[in-house]
């Protein structure tokens, strides 16, 4: 009983979240670079992780992308995917965040925040809910709330944002049955 209380109190930290922040390389991605003859990076995202961006944004959820990552394909995607607020080859995201929470009235609280690296050490520590995925490194792993069983490019955005839609209901709710 004990196990089933502490999951049930843990999924009721996502009930709240109103906002998603994500990293890139190594959240959106698999954090690994191929690089082209002509210099360009070249990176993978998850289908399924764009799908639930799309979901969120649709919904009116607030999505925003904060990454040292910089590029093109990085806002092509971004742009495809309905994301409004996104800030590309940014080295200190503190500052940052606080500009996107005071320009937008968000509440820190109703923020969740998905890194990997120590880059984004001080931003996953003013949000609400600090989430990295399973294979982020130690230090990152030690200060989130909630460590996704998957990996960076692998589902891992899909996981915080299906877990907070589906407590609020919305997650399914575009579907309809025609018969």
């Amino acid at each position: 009983m004990g196990n089933a209380h502490t999951l049930k109190n843990k999924l009721e930290t996502f009930r709240h979240i109103r906002t998603f922040i994500f990293d890139v390389d190594g959240v959106m991605t698999d954090g690994k670079l191929q690089v082209t003859d002509e210099g360009a990076f070249l990176r993978t995202f998850h289908t399924r992780d764009g799908y639930a961006i799309r979901r969120a944004v649709e919904e009116g959820l607030n999505v925003c992308v904060i990454t040292g990552g910089k590029g093109n394909s990085i806002e092509k995607r971004l742009k495809m995917l309905g994301v409004r607020h996104y800030y590309l080859g940014i080295e200190d995201k503190m500052p940052v965040l606080q500009n996107y929470f005071d320009a937008h009235t968000i509440n820190p609280f109703e923020a969740l925040y998905m890194g990997d690296d120590l880059n984004d050490y001080a931003v996953l520590q003013k949000v609400g809910l600090a989430c990295c995925p399973s294979d982020a490194c130690p230090e990152i792993v030690g200060i989130c709330n909630y460590i996704s069983p998957f990996k960076g490019g692998d589902g891992c955005v899909r996981d915080v944002i299906e877990k907070v839609m589906k407590l609020q209901g919305s997650w399914m709710r575009h579907l309809t049955i025609s018969g």
